[in-house]
Formats: structure tokens, sequence, C-alpha cells
């Protein structure tokens, strides 16, 4: 009888007696996630850790247990998820992105902060339509960010406007649109644009000095902290990890910074993002609301850089092609290789990914500054 009801006590601990159809139902998005990561390249960086994430906590739901008052008793994953709560790994993230993102097409080109800032109407316009939709303006924010398509950016502003419930919906849905980047946006860039325009070749960036390298990340840093102070930590540490880039004085605090403390943070916040997505916290008509809003605020940018674009090229007299216009979006450098890619479908031999950095790397400022505008606006520091 004991063996028997030792048997029986083992059994009845596997996951098959508790799982749910909905935790089922997770588990095949997270099977879909890896394919699109492994098979297709979708951003893998950032898809294996959040779709791993996602499969682990529908089996086990105890790996996000809640941590006991005195510290102890939680789940594995919920420690990294407090790392995510507190505001910490997103800021690290954009230390290890200015590390690695080359900043002299923005200095060469001042003009692509416009298109960069273009893109950011997507925001603005999912903010009121989330609002429309019976969401809470601090919701409605959170939310909105996804248009940026800027996944520390949205985990960030989430947690400190205390939107921790959405914020699994929010950060699988900003990390998911900027993996299926190359699927939305050339449909849009295309319906904008003649072929005249996408074939429209730019002139060459003129050289930037190192001086002005190194004075960049300075001079952004102070101007913007100065105007909107809620922005330093996520633009603050942008400019420092670029910093540690251009100066060329401490070559191994950029290489940690791009390189291993980049991957580590990843890791940390891939997984315990992916974690959040329990089938109790996704399966519901707010991650419905959430995904759509999301797509509609990304196709909406991507819109308005492209559109803007064209009233730059009608000014320049057709020196600026539209097509950079939708890399404003602030998926670093995902959104350039689209405008590359779909500008030289037009012309094989026209050369565009060098021009769409400024805006790409514009649209991440201003996706921070976005941030940091809605945290102004609700009194949160």
């Amino acid at each position: 009888m004991d063996i028997l009801e030792t048997f029986g006590n083992l059994l009845h601990q596997t996951a098959f007696f508790n799982i749910t159809v909905g935790n089922l139902i997770m588990i095949l998005v997270a099977f879909i996630f890896l394919y699109l990561a492994i098979a297709k390249g979708f951003e893998p960086l950032l898809l294996v850790p959040i779709s791993f994430g996602m499969l682990l906590v529908n089996i086990y739901p105890d790996i996000m247990k809640e941590i006991e008052a005195d510290g102890s008793g939680g789940g594995l994953l919920q420690y990294f998820f407090k790392l995510d709560e507190w505001s910490i790994l997103p800021p690290l993230i954009f230390m290890g992105v200015g590390a690695m993102t080359d900043f002299a097409p923005l200095i060469a080109n001042p003009k692509s902060f416009l298109l960069g800032a273009a893109a950011q109407f997507g925001i603005y316009s999912a903010y009121f339509l989330a609002i429309l939709m019976g969401f809470s303006g601090k919701a409605a924010a959170a939310i909105s960010i996804i248009g940026g398509a800027d996944g520390p950016t949205s985990i960030f502003l989430a947690s400190k406007l205390g939107q921790t419930a959405l914020m699994g919906p929010i950060a699988v849905a900003a990390y998911s649109y900027m993996a299926l980047v190359p699927i939305i946006q050339p449909p849009v860039m295309k319906l904008l644009t003649t072929e005249k325009e996408r074939k429209i070749r730019m002139e060459q960036l003129r050289p930037v000095s190192k001086l002005e390298r190194i004075l960049f990340p300075i001079i952004v840093t102070v101007v913007v902290s100065l105007i909107l102070p809620t922005t330093a930590p996520l633009v603050g540490m942008l400019m420092l990890g670029n910093l540690f880039r251009e100066c060329g004085v401490v070559k191994q605090l950029a290489e940690t910074a791009s390189n291993a403390l980049m991957y580590i943070v990843v890791i940390l916040l891939g997984t315990s993002v992916g974690a959040t997505t329990s089938a109790e916290a996704f399966l519901n008509a707010d991650t419905l609301k959430i995904v759509f809003l999301g797509l509609v605020a990304f196709i909406v940018g991507t819109a308005a850089g492209v559109l803007f674009g064209k009233l730059l090229c009608v000014a320049t007299h057709g020196k600026v092609n539209p097509l950079i216009g939708s890399a404003g979006v602030s998926a670093v450098p995902m959104a350039a290789r689209v405008s590359q890619k779909v500008g030289s479908e037009a012309d094989p031999t026209n050369f565009l990914l060098m021009h769409a950095m400024g805006p790409n790397v514009a649209g991440v400022i201003g996706t921070a500054v976005a941030a940091g505008a809605f945290m102004a606006i609700f009194g949160v520091m």
C-alpha cells in the first residue's frame, strides 16, 4: 500500500495532472516562436529566451512563484523578473546597444532626427486609441510604446507606471513585432512610395571626426536630461555605452558592455519576460487588445516615417529617399536593413543602409524620450 501511495503521489506531482488547455495553447505559441527564431532567424537573441521562458512557466508555474517577505521561497525566474520590475535590466540593455551602435550617420545627417521623431507618431496614436478601448492612461502609455518597436523601453515604462500585470503581453508584443519587422514594414513602404522614389540615390554621407563622435553622446545626454530628466536612465545609459565605444580609451568597458554584459542581460530579461506569459495572465481579452494596438502603432509609425520622408524628398528636390523614414522605429539595425532591402529591390545598385541608420538610431532616442514624456505626464520619476 505504501508503495502504491508513493507512486500515486509521484504521478500526481507530474505536470500531466496540472496542465490546462490554456497552458497547452501557450506551449504551442512557445514552439512557434522557437521555430521562427531558430528556423527563420527572426531575432533569435530575443525570441529564443522569451519563448523558452514561456515554455517553462506553462509547464511548471512555480518557476514564477512569488518571493516571500523575507526574500526566500520564490521561483527562479521570479528573481530574474524582479530586475525588470526594478527597472534595472532595460537601461543595461541600452548601454549595450549604445556600445554596439555607430551614431556617425545621425551626426552626418541631422535631418535624420526629424525622421526618427516622425516615426514616433505611432506611439501617440496608439495611446489615444488604447484610451478609447477602455485602458487607463498609464496602461495606454505603457502599451503605446510598442509602436517604437523597442522591447526594453516597453518593459521600463510598464514597470515605472506600475503596469506589471500587463508587462508580459506588452513585452512579448514589442519583441514579436521587432522580430517581424521584415514582414510588416515592406508592404507599408511599397504602398506609400512610387518606384521612382524607391530608386532615389542619396549623396554619400560626410566623414565624421573623432571629436564629433565623442562630443555627441555627452551633448545629447546633457541636453535631453535637462529638458526631460525622466529620460536619463535610458538615454544616459545609451550614451554612456556609445561613449565607451567612441572615446577609444576604455576598450575593455566597450567590449564588456557590447558583449558579455549585453548577452547576460538579454538572457535574464528574455527568460523572465517569457515567464510572465502564463496561460492565466496571457489568454484574455486585454492581451488581444494589446497585440492589436501594438500592430496599429507599429504600422502607423512606419507610415508616418515614410510620409515624412516623402515630405523631405520634396523639400530637398529629390535628395532624400523616403524609404529611410521607415527606419525611424527603433528596431536597430533590423529596420535599417529593411529600408536597404526594399530599396535594392527597386535598384540593386542603390545602397541606403548607412542613410537609414541615421533615422534608426534617432528612433531609439525618440522612443526613450517618448517614455520619459509619459513618465513626466504621470508624475513618475
